[in-house]
């Protein structure tokens, strides 16, 4: 079964909707690492879509402070208000199911999700010494993780012991570079981010798994950021939060 790995979409519509229509018959299933909402102009969109899709999803650490379930002063202003917007604009449907979505890790369809770290669903995840807890601990090989918004990953062989970076991004005239999935190797890996990428890339990232046939593609599409910021702009959100989508930070 192929499946469509989601993360951090960031209430983005517009980078979602091209995502799906560029993979379009290329997977069977969808799961989703949390940060449906924040930061972007379209929560009631994207968080709809989400739910249509039927995607296994958990909650990241913006689903949970749209809802209310933590609070917001480790937050930098400008991400303080943006989630106080997201929370005028939801509709209390799409807030309760925000309310609702299960922690990681969850395992489903041979992965292990989670949106920070293995142990900690709001630690971000950056090094090799970060990453190593979770390669030894998870339930199983490929574990898919968020958070960063930087696409790539770690791997640990068993036989060798080797901890590895995976720098794994498509190239500007390429939709996605593939991974091979190694028996006796373990895999904790990001897809990156859909609706703001800050990896100096600002296309839309994301990942489909095939472990039948023992391969990750990690893709990159463009989509309409101009669009985005117009919203943005339209619904008074920071101008800071518009700007970064074009540089990809």
């Amino acid at each position: 079964m192929r499946i469509l790995v989601l993360s951090d979409l960031h209430a983005n519509a517009t980078a979602l909707e091209t995502a799906l229509a560029a993979t379009k018959g290329r997977w069977e299933g969808v799961v989703c690492l949390g940060d449906v909402v924040g930061y972007g102009p379209d929560p009631n969109e994207v968080a709809s879509k989400i739910r249509e899709l039927g995607a296994q999803t958990i909650r990241g650490n913006h689903d949970k402070a749209a809802a209310e379930l933590m609070p917001t002063d480790d937050f930098n202003p400008v991400a303080k208000a943006a989630v106080d917007w997201t929370r005028s604009q939801l509709s209390p449907d799409n807030m309760k199911w925000l309310a609702e979505l299960p922690h990681g890790p969850l395992e489903t369809g041979g992965l292990v999700l989670v949106h920070g770290a293995l142990q900690d669903e709001d630690e971000y995840v950056f090094t090799p010494a970060q990453a190593l807890e979770g390669l030894l601990d998870s339930a199983a090989g490929v574990t898919f993780f968020g958070h960063t918004h930087h696409q790539g990953g770690f791997s640990y062989s068993n036989a060798s012991n080797n901890l590895e970076v995976l720098n794994l991004r498509p190239r500007p005239a390429e939709s996605f570079a593939a991974l091979r999935i190694d028996t006796g190797t373990r895999y904790l890996l990001n897809p990156g981010s859909i609706g703001q990428p800050r990896d100096a890339d600002p296309r839309a990232g994301f990942a489909i798994a095939d472990l039948e046939h023992d391969v990750v593609e990690f893709w990159r599409v463009p989509y309409d950021i101009a669009a985005v910021q117009s919203r943005m702009r339209a619904a008074h959100l920071p101008e800071a939060l518009a700007q970064r989508l074009s540089l990809g930070r």
